[in-house]
């Protein structure tokens, strides 16, 4: 079937397997043929469980629970394949080829798309989505930001009825977030599609949408209707839920500019890459100043995550090398490089872009246990530590959960708390704001604000204009992507 999708949700809602409540509840939703809708509600809400649901993705009754029922033209999501394409809040998950042009065209080959027809489709979804990499790139050579381009690509090369997209700019600088949004806008305008939409970060988007939903923390749907109606008439009530309302800046101080502070980190003439014949950025003449904010921007590709890995110790220098202050060495080696992991633990904490990359328990309680544990802390100083970071991030009611059952916001604070339950003395996060509400933002960011006030240091590597304000006392700019 052609043309764009209708979706019907009736008192539709979700439990995933061994967690108590449920993800979201009683949702009743109907999505006339070529809407396109703005999803939000707080972190936690339930937003991206909805999506999956949209795109029959929930597995069967050995991975939950579901209530109610979901119709995509009348018919279940799973019995329509091809009518949905979906871009998941962590694009690795959904990369199934190891070079670039076969994974966009993964789709449309499994569609039965004609051979001859998939290369043209291969090229306008790449050059539509501005991911300017031959198409023999491997695909784990990609950046962050470059991934989320690759997983909108193959999406579209499909050509779906229904778009469901998941934060698709949160990983992506300045220009490819506008890249993509014309490239989203392109495809809705010209073909009709039916567009659901989640993304925190309202701006870029609002005036495309013709529908705002917002679902409510408990289950259910709290706002419905044009985005103006909506934001006028709930802004306050949805702020308060911690949705970001356009035009309301977050109430956080920015932190004072810098003197002349010591160096805790630094480096000359650095090159780094994850691998050695790959060098991605070289040259590098970094300073890492004591007890201060610093934030590391540049495009998609440029090396911010290669370079937050390499100071934190975790990726070896190419040339050159990371110095750590005297103060900071461990056994005398002041290259983080060289360092045992325990030494690491309480020196460098270093929070991935991909949360689930670090996590190693069933639950949020142990997983936060993990590193006071391995500095064989007593146990009821370990208590006293995890209670404290799942308060202080919002995350005590999921104490016994499993950690991947989490929504992406929630992941990317439970990361950061497992960092910060070894106290380190620096503190490398990659992203940490995505997927975060405003109030989670304002939490996450507050707590960081406070970290540099109790005289740690803390990196950032950021797109995010509001954490480069709010925590760039020193900026790191990392050149054009290769």
């Amino acid at each position: 079937m052609a043309g764009p999708a209708r979706v019907d949700v009736e008192g539709w809602g979700w439990r995933y397997a061994g967690r108590k409540l449920p993800a979201t509840r009683d949702v009743e939703l109907s999505i006339e043929p070529g809407e396109r809708v703005l999803l939000l509600g707080a972190s936690g809400a339930g937003k991206s469980t909805l999506l999956a649901g949209l795109a029959g993705l929930l597995g069967g009754s050995d991975e939950g629970e579901t209530t109610g029922r979901v119709r995509v033209d009348g018919r279940a999501p799973e019995e329509q394949r091809g009518r949905i394409g979906l871009v998941l809040q962590d694009p690795e998950s959904g990369i199934v080829l190891s070079k670039v042009g076969d994974d966009v065209a993964f789709g449309c080959e499994n569609l039965g798309v004609p051979a001859v027809e998939i290369p043209a489709r291969v090229a306008e979804a790449v050059a539509s989505v501005g991911l300017t990499v031959p198409l023999d790139r491997p695909t784990k050579a990609l950046s962050g930001g470059q991934k989320q381009r690759l997983a909108l690509a193959g999406v579209l090369a499909m050509r779906p009825g229904l778009l469901l997209l998941d934060e698709p700019t949160a990983n992506l600088d300045p220009e490819g977030v506008a890249e993509v949004r014309a490239a989203v806008e392109h495809v809705v305008r010209t073909d009709g599609t039916t567009l659901v939409l989640i993304e925190h970060r309202t701006d870029v988007w609002v005036d495309l949408m013709t529908r705002v939903v917002v679902l409510a923390p408990g289950g259910g749907v709290l706002a419905d209707g044009p985005p103006a109606r909506v934001f006028a008439e709930y802004g306050d009530a949805l702020a308060d839920a911690g949705v970001w309302v356009p035009g309301r800046p977050v109430d956080l101080p920015v932190l004072a500019p810098l003197g002349t502070p010591d160096a805790v980190l630094s480096a000359r003439a650095l090159s780094i890459g994850r691998e050695k014949r790959a060098v991605v950025a070289s040259g590098l003449d970094v300073v890492v100043p004591r007890a201060a904010g610093t934030v590391v921007t540049g495009p998609n590709g440029a090396g911010k995550s290669t370079l937050a890995l390499t100071l934190g110790g975790l990726l070896p220098e190419l040339s050159g090398e990371v110095v750590a202050a005297s103060g900071l060495a461990a056994r005398g080696i002041r290259r983080p490089s060289r360092w045992r992991s325990t030494e690491l633990l309480t020196r460098i904490g270093t929070v991935f872009q991909e949360p689930e990359h670090q996590f190693l328990a069933s639950t949020l309680r142990d997983e936060l246990a993990v590193g006071p544990r391995a500095l064989r802390m007593p146990a009821a100083q370990v208590d006293a530590i995890v209670d404290e970071l799942l308060h202080r991030l919002d995350l005590a009611s999921l104490a016994l959960a499993n950690p991947f059952t989490l929504s992406g916001g929630q992941k990317r604070r439970l990361s950061v708390a497992t960092v910060l339950a070894a106290s380190p003395e620096v503190i490398v996060l990659d992203e940490p704001t995505f997927g975060q509400d405003r109030r989670g933002w304002s939490e996450l960011i507050g707590l960081l604000q406070r970290e540099i006030a109790r005289g740690r240091t803390v990196v950032a590597v950021t797109h995010d204009a509001d954490v480069v304000r709010h925590l760039g006392q020193h900026r790191i700019t990392l050149g054009s992507a290769a």
